[in-house]
């Protein structure tokens, strides 16, 4: 129990900011691209207060975590935030923004994962190896590139769905629109076959090879 206990006290900064942030940024560039709800919203804000979910930032990553913890694997953690509004009919050009938009969440992982690195530096050049904050920055590096990993796959409404949405023919793009109201089933599905791991891999290669250039 005391491992479960240290386990989500490691966790807990670095996941409620990557869950929350990652939705702020997809408000600011909204804003950048003519829509103004997220703002209006009061949701472009660094607070992370005003993005938690109850139950998709504290209660479900705990949740996972402690099952994991509990079978004796690695801590695993699965979360979100309260969805930022955006309402792509208000961008300038929606469809070609909606990418842009998408993309902000991801990179706003990447970006923190960054930071987590150059935290880390300054632990290990003040000699600081170990302690709780030096696995608070482990812990930044590898939830924000697993959340950036999972939010770029093309399954709607995830990030990386609205990428292909926005890079498709019209027709296309419309048809493949339809899976979204399937897409949190289908990457629970592939979260329990554990094949969700094998597609997120070639991102978290992607991100780690990125956040290895700061060290």
């Amino acid at each position: 129990m005391s491992d479960i206990i240290q386990a989500i006290a490691i966790y807990a900064i670095p996941v409620i900011f990557a869950i929350t942030l990652h939705e702020a940024a997809h408000g600011y560039v909204a804003r950048m691209f003519g829509d103004p709800t997220a703002e209006q919203a009061g949701r472009i804000t660094l607070n992370p207060m005003r993005h938690i979910d109850p139950v998709g930032t504290i209660l479900v990553p705990v949740a996972i975590l402690l099952m994991s913890k509990l079978m004796g694997g690695p801590g695993m953690l699965f979360g979100w935030a309260k969805p930022v509004p955006v309402d792509f009919g208000r961008l300038r050009r929606p469809k070609q923004d909606m990418l842009w938009v998408a993309l902000a969440g991801p990179a706003a992982n990447l970006v923190m994962a960054i930071l987590w690195v150059i935290s880390m530096r300054l632990f290990l050049a003040a000699g600081i190896e170990e302690g709780y904050w030096y696995q608070v920055g482990m812990a930044g590096i590898n939830v924000n590139l697993v959340l950036m990993a999972l939010n770029l796959l093309p399954i709607l409404p995830l990030d990386g769905g609205r990428v292909v949405f926005s890079l498709l023919p019209n027709r296309l793009a419309w048809q493949y629109s339809r899976i979204e109201p399937y897409g949190l089933l289908i990457v629970l599905v592939l979260l329990a076959t554990d094949v969700l791991w094998t597609l997120m891999r070639p991102f978290m290669e992607l991100g780690s090879t990125i956040v290895t250039w700061f060290l």
